[in-house]
């Protein structure tokens, strides 16, 4: 059974969905036609339903309330390929209050030459926030592309207290 939920956040709604306890969708916006369509295609004929995910909002309130470590104790279960859950695991290993360049995180998968796919990669994290793609930068310190919009990665990176000067 899949649950999904959606909750208020300080950069707007947010649609969560767990499996078995673990987090496999975090998404900016209110649910809409996209997310069924997702969970077809992850857990065919898997059924799912609208039911409040308490530890799950309890641990992003928290660290939108100043708890930064909180999120990194929530349980995900990744969708994708090989490599993408790769990028996705190795984005879960950046600190908080830090950020890395889309180069850097293909040299640390041991992908130095794969830097466009891991900007893909990035871009297909299921589990925004958690899997922390908002802490990818250019590597010339710019704040390139984000699917939540550049508001919002803005406000997360500021939020993490990293700001323009202390970049890397």
């Amino acid at each position: 059974m899949i649950l999904f939920d959606e909750i208020a956040s300080p950069v707007g709604p947010l649609t969560i969905a767990e499996r078995g306890g673990r987090l496999c969708l975090l998404q900016f916006g209110s649910f809409d036609d996209s997310v069924p369509t997702m969970f077809e295609r992850w857990y065919p004929h898997e059924p799912h339903e609208r039911r409040q995910i308490p530890g799950i909002a309890a641990a992003l309130r928290r660290y939108f309330d100043g708890d930064l470590a909180a999120i990194d104790a929530i349980p995900v279960e990744l969708n994708g390929t090989s490599f993408q859950k790769d990028v996705w695991s190795a984005l879960r290993r950046i600190p908080v209050g830090t950020t890395i360049s889309y180069a850097a995180l293909a040299t640390r998968i041991g992908q130095r030459a794969a830097v466009r796919a891991v900007g893909a990669a990035n871009g297909a994290n299921p589990v925004a926030i958690v899997v922390p793609c908002h802490r990818v930068i250019g590597s010339d310190g710019s704040l390139t592309g984000y699917g939540g919009g550049l508001d919002r990665k803005r406000w997360l990176l500021a939020h993490e207290g990293v700001t323009a000067p202390t970049l890397f």
